[in-house]
């Protein structure tokens, strides 16, 4: 199961941090791709960023266009997250932020959490 937290209204310029807590599964023991995805009215929904964790070891991220240079992701063992990291948004990030996770042949799927960005 994952559980996105994090989603808030901030102002444009400001930063926020979306954390994709996973249970069931301790992550640092598993091979599995993580990624963000967002999805804004009306739009469809597109990747914002991926994290490969091919194990041992940490494996390569990717973003998007739109949020190069704005965004990273990472994994948390300790707090057993995937985590995603904006930094100086823009009214063109408000959407539902959706994090997944792959492990083999097996998908899963957070609820989503809403970033808004006020004017």
């Amino acid at each position: 199961q994952l559980v996105e937290s994090g989603g808030e209204t901030v102002q444009a310029g400001d930063s926020v941090r979306l954390t994709c807590a996973a249970s069931g599964f301790p992550i640092r023991l598993y091979k599995w791709t993580g990624r963000w995805y967002r999805q804004a009215p009306g739009k469809e929904r597109e990747q914002v960023a991926q994290l490969a964790s091919p194990r041992p070891g940490r494996g390569p991220t990717t973003v998007g266009e739109a949020v190069k240079g704005r965004a990273s992701i990472s994994e948390d063992n300790e707090k057993n997250t995937l985590d995603l990291q904006k930094n100086s948004v823009d009214h063109e990030d408000t959407a539902t932020y959706y994090c997944s996770m792959e492990l083999g042949t097996e998908s899963y799927w957070g609820q989503g959490t809403q970033v808004t960005v006020s004017p």
